[in-house]
C-alpha cells in the first residue's frame, strides 16, 4: 500500500483500492465497478493471478493502455479503454451475465451512495439526477460470492454514507460483506452478523469514525 505521508488523516483514493486488493487471492475472477475499484487493478499483490472480468464481455483485463496504445473500440463496462492480454477472451452479454448470476464470479469491488448496517446497497440513482444507468450491478450484488464496497465515508455535503437504512433507491438488499472508507475497514463474517469495524485509516481515530458513521457498528 502506498505509505502514508503523516500529514493528511484517512487514506486516498488509491489507498483505498490498495486496501481491497488486499482481500484479492490467487484464481479468483474479479469484477471491478466504476470509479474507485477500478484502481484495485493497478495494486493486484505481485506474483498473484487475478482474472479480471467485465459484464460487456471481456475475461481477462490488461492495464489501461499509455495514450499511443489506446484502442478506442477496446472499453471496459464503465467505457473507459482498456487493454487486452494475451489470455482476453471476448463474448456476449448472455455469457458474461451467466458467469455472474451463475456464481462464477469471486469478488466484485463497486462503488456505493450509500450502505445500511444490515447490508443493504444503494449505488445506481440518486431521483431527479442524470445517471448512466443500473449496469450490471444488480446482477453482481446478488450472484458474486463476496461484496466489497469501496466509497468515501460521507458524501460532499458531509452526511454520512454508512447509515441505518438506505434511503435511495435499493441495488441489493443484505449483500454487502465489507465496506472500505477513507476512514476505516468495516467487515462482517456472513449476513446474518454485525458490521464490525476492522480497522481505521491512518490518523483517524475511533472517535472520528463514529462521528461521521450513523450506522451501529461493532468495535473492540
Amino acid at each position: 500500500m502506498t505509505a502514508h505521508d503523516g500529514l493528511t488523516k484517512g487514506w486516498t483514493r488509491d489507498q483505498m483500492a490498495a486496501r481491497a486488493a488486499q482481500e484479492l487471492r490467487d484464481a479468483y475472477y474479479v469484477n471491478l465497478g466504476i470509479g474507485i475499484p477500478t484502481l484495485v487493478a493497478n495494486h493486484v499483490p505481485e506474483g498473484m493471478t487475478v482474472t479480471l472480468q467485465s459484464e460487456n464481455g471481456m475475461l481477462g483485463i490488461g492495464p489501461f493502455p499509455y495514450d499511443d496504445e489506446v484502442d478506442p473500440d477496446l472499453i471496459n463496462a464503465g467505457k473507459q479503454t482498456i487493454s487486452e492480454l494475451p489470455h482476453s477472451a471476448y463474448f456476449d452479454s448472455a455469457a458474461s451475465f451467466a458467469m455472474i448470476r451463475g456464481g462464477h464470479i469471486d469478488l466484485t469491488v463497486l462503488g456505493a451512495m450509500e450502505v445500511a448496517e444490515n447490508g443493504d446497497i444503494a449505488n445506481w440513482m440518486i431521483p431527479g439526477k442524470m445517471i448512466k444507468g443500473m449496469g450490471g450491478a444488480m446482477d453482481l450484488v446478488a450472484g458474486v460470492k463476496k461484496i466489497i464496497v469501496v466509497m468515501e465515508h460521507v458524501s460532499k455535503d458531509g452526511s454520512p454514507k454508512f447509515i441505518p437504512a438506505c434511503t435511495l433507491p435499493f441495488t441489493g438488499r443484505n449483500v454487502v460483506d465489507m465496506i472500505i472508507t477513507d476512514l476505516a475497514v468495516f467487515q462482517r463474517p456472513d449476513h446474518a452478523s454485525p458490521f464490525r469495524l476492522l480497522e481505521c485509516a491512518p490518523g483517524v481515530t475511533l472517535d472520528e469514525v463514529k462521528a461521521k458513521t450513523t450506522a451501529a457498528f461493532v468495535h473492540v
